[in-house]
Parts: C-alpha cells; sequence; structure tokens
C-alpha cells in the first residue's frame, strides 16, 4: 500500500517590499512521503519570493515531467519553471528549452558540492540558481504544523518568517562560476 502525502494548510500575510507586492494567500501543500519538511518550506518560500498570478504548485515528486512550481502563459506556453533541490544538469536542459525562465532553490548541506559539480553545464543555459542557507532552513522547518498562519516579509535576498510558535530569518544568493 502506497504512503499517502501528508497535507499542510498554511495562511499566508505575504509583503515583498522590492517588488510592492501585498497578499493574503491560502496555500494548500502536499508533503510528498519522501519528502522532509525542509524542502517543503523550501518550496512555500519560492512561492513566496516569486509570487504572480498563475503561479502554482504542481505534482513535483508525484511526477518527474513537472517542476515543482511552474507558471503558464493564457495559451499554455510555461512562463517560469522553478526547481527546489538540486536537479541533474540534463533536466535543467531540458526546462530551459521549454520554459522562459528557469529558476533553481537549492539548501541543503550539500548544495556547494552540487554546484561545483554542475555549474559548468548549467552556466551557459541561463538559469538562475539561488542558494538558501541550510540552518536558516531548519529553524524554519522547526516553526512548522498542520495547519499555520505565517507572516513573510521579502526585502533583497532575505525573508523574515513569523508565526504564532516564533520567526526565522532566510536569506539566500544567487550561486555563480566565480
Amino acid at each position: 500500500m502506497a504512503l499517502k502525502p501528508t497535507i499542510y494548510k498554511f495562511n499566508v500575510a505575504l509583503s515583498d517590499i522590492d517588488a510592492n507586492r501585498y497578499l493574503d494567500l491560502n496555500l494548500t501543500l502536499a508533503q510528498h512521503p519522501s519528502e522532509t519538511v525542509e524542502r517543503m518550506m523550501v518550496r512555500l518560500l519560492a512561492f513566496c519570493i516569486n509570487a504572480e498570478d498563475g503561479l502554482e504548485f504542481s505534482r513535483g515528486l508525484s511526477n518527474n515531467e513537472e517542476p515543482d512550481l511552474w507558471q503558464h502563459s493564457l495559451d499554455g506556453q510555461i512562463l517560469k519553471w522553478i526547481e527546489v533541490g538540486e536537479p541533474s544538469a540534463e533536466r535543467l536542459r531540458k526546462a530551459s528549452r521549454i520554459a522562459g525562465l528557469v529558476q533553481v532553490y537549492t539548501f541543503n548541506s550539500k548544495s556547494d558540492t552540487w554546484w561545483r559539480q554542475s555549474c559548468a553545464e548549467i552556466e551557459g543555459l541561463g538559469i538562475e540558481v539561488w542558494q538558501l542557507q541550510w540552518q536558516e532552513i531548519g529553524q524554519l522547518a522547526k516553526l512548522v504544523q498542520r495547519t499555520l498562519s505565517v507572516s513573510i516579509t521579502i526585502s533583497g535576498q532575505s525573508a523574515f518568517v513569523a508565526t504564532d510558535t516564533g520567526s526565522a530569518e532566510i536569506n539566500w544568493r544567487e550561486m555563480s562560476a566565480d
């Protein structure tokens, strides 16, 4: 018998200072049985960082042909393809051929090693690769509950996340070959 996903409900008060975007979001995330809470929370953060009309969670880990998040145009073209973790260069090459913009949010303790091994193949594809700090994501994961009201304030390459049980600050930086 297959394991079922765990469902989380987030009421997010999003304030993106730089983009002048202020939204109230009711998001439901299904945590795949093989997915960690940390990875799920990076998916939530990636959604908030990129919040735009048409952006949605895909079937992700349940379907190898889809990214974690994507945005389609009204005529069905893929405008944005967002991966979480350390995808293969081949997967990113394919995504760069079918999407207008490809982004990767890498976050775990192995992301520096993944980048060193993959950057030569990825650099020429025009893909944005963002690294979030593992320790900060760990702090964020400790705040998670099945139903959670959360305030997320984004400014620059930083997000301040506050819940009734605590807060965490998450910073990210763009990876480059330099």
